[in-house]
């Protein structure tokens, strides 16, 4: 429990790359799509633990533009799972008072889901707790070229010049717009790159790797990256 660290400093943003849930499951012996099951309860029980933690903005990169690519059945079986997590939020959450928002390019989910998201949503926000952001169908890369399609119609328009475009302008045109950058990354599953994942907001941010596969992923994992953040110098490019 972070009970026994409140001298360390929390983070205002924290993202999360929940991998591993395929391998959990074939370390077992099941199905992949199982572990994508068992992923979205390790999902609810860290969400509410993280918000008790006082962080502000939590982000879980729940499914990349690139995962479209995974074999059909898995596809389906995440998109099942999806469905049945928007239709509990509408009560999931409201307790914690967590607002729930969803990054990503919702075009290409069926109608019902595109419907569910905008309930969700709708649902949630009037919370005042943590910001709870979903990357579903979210590609940091993505979300750069929609910032430049938004700015270059402004450009066209006449309502600003090129030469008018700062970081700030292409900050509020991310999804992210009026939400801190994330001050810790954290990626399950062993790996260490970002994946596609938050690439201009994550300019300064710290990174945390741990071996744990995301179904095993327990409040204590997330206690242990606290307290290596709080180990790290953060300069941001000074001295």
């Amino acid at each position: 429990m972070l009970d026994e660290q409140k001298k360390l400093y929390i983070p205002e943003h924290v993202g999360i790359i929940m991998d591993g849930n395929g391998r959990w499951a074939k370390k077992r012996g099941l199905p992949r799509p199982v572990g994508h099951t068992y992923g979205a309860k390790t999902f609810r029980e860290i969400a509410r633990y993280i918000s008790k933690q006082g962080v502000k903005v939590l982000t879980l990169y729940a499914f990349s533009t690139e995962n479209w690519k995974r074999p059909l059945e898995e596809v389906n079986a995440i998109m099942k799972i999806f469905r049945q997590y928007l239709i509990d939020s509408l009560t999931d959450f409201r307790k914690d008072d967590i607002k729930i928002c969803f990054i990503g390019d919702r075009s290409a989910f069926a109608p019902d889901i595109i419907r569910l998201i905008d309930e969700t949503e709708e649902n949630a926000k009037d919370r005042e707790g943590m910001v709870l952001n979903l990357a579903m169908n979210y590609g940091g890369r993505d979300e750069l070229v929609r910032a430049a399609r938004l700015l270059s119609e402004e450009v066209r328009s006449g309502a600003i010049r090129p030469e008018d475009i700062t970081e700030q302008m292409i900050s509020d045109r991310l999804y992210t717009a009026g939400q801190p950058d994330p001050d810790l990354i954290i990626r399950t599953g062993g790996e260490h790159r970002l994946s596609n994942f938050l690439l201009y907001q994550a300019a300064y941010s710290e990174f945390y790797s741990t071996d744990t596969l995301w179904p095993d992923f327990k409040p204590a994992d997330f206690d242990q990256a606290i307290a290596v953040f709080n180990q790290r110098n953060r300069r941001f490019g000074g001295v």
